[in-house]
């Protein structure tokens, strides 16, 4: 492994795993070493204007958790991390559903949305819940837990595409995957497509990170092609962009 990936690796279970015992500070570093090592850096421009801020929450009649108060003013503009596939609620546009959530993130096809119970509303870094349809469930312990995946989440969806692939899992890769990869230090958070089945956990290797839905499908994000096309090789199987395949089928024609 490059001193580079080395780095970035040991960076990300370090901060990721204060993130969990509740340091949501170390999030936001990981944050910061995560789109810096891929090439994204978040910089002071990019967060929302707090007039913004003030009024969203002039709107919804009360303060923000901290957590995403500080999530807003450190990436809130950065549409690549958060609205490449499902959006971040800007915060002038914040409400509150019948049920008493701050919905703070919403589905691309509004299949799911994320939100703070009201319950809950005043503590710093409170817990999320997510609505399929069927109600509201329980989704992560801590919003800054949240926020941070989604942000992972979007990096990957909106990153070069010679930079990400996907594929579905069967039993031997999955279990491949956990055995050859090393587990980020997160909780594993409900696929929100599969909320009665296993749940959402990420995965390290040089250079790349690799998102499991509810081992049944597999995302990879790599800093480079060829940190992906590795991935490809130890992983054999059907890969839906395999750059390789693409080339070879621009040299029959």
């Amino acid at each position: 492994m490059s001193e580079l990936g080395v780095c970035m690796v040991i960076d990300m279970l370090e901060g990721l795993d204060e993130l969990a015992a509740g340091d949501r500070r170390r999030g936001w570093e990981f944050l910061r070493t995560l789109t810096a090592a891929f090439g994204r850096p978040v910089v002071e421009s990019d967060g929302v204007d707090p007039a913004l801020v003030q009024v969203g929450e002039d709107r919804i009649g009360f303060a923000l958790p901290a957590a995403l108060r500080e999530a807003y003013l450190l990436f809130g503009r950065r549409r690549d991390l958060t609205a490449a596939q499902d959006s971040l609620v800007s915060p002038q546009s914040l409400d509150v559903d019948p049920d008493g959530v701050l919905v703070f993130r919403v589905e691309a096809q509004g299949c799911a949305s994320w939100g703070v119970p009201a319950r809950a509303i005043g503590q710093e870094d409170p817990p999320v819940v997510v609505n399929v349809g069927d109600g509201w469930e329980p989704y992560s312990d801590r919003l800054s837990v949240a926020l941070v995946e989604m942000v992972m989440s979007e990096a990957m969806f909106s990153a070069d595409e010679r930079n990400v692939d996907n594929r579905e899992l069967d039993d031997t890769t999955n279990a491949l995957v956990s055995a050859v990869f090393e587990p980020l230090p997160l909780p594993v958070l409900p696929f929100w497509a599969g909320m009665d089945g296993p749940g959402v956990r990420w995965f390290a290797g040089h250079d790349v990170l690799l998102r499991n839905d509810g081992e049944t499908w597999l995302w990879v994000h790599g800093r480079t092609p060829d940190a992906v096309q590795a991935v490809r090789e130890r992983l054999s199987g059907e890969w839906l962009t395999d750059s390789n395949d693409e080339g070879e089928e621009e040299l029959e024609d």
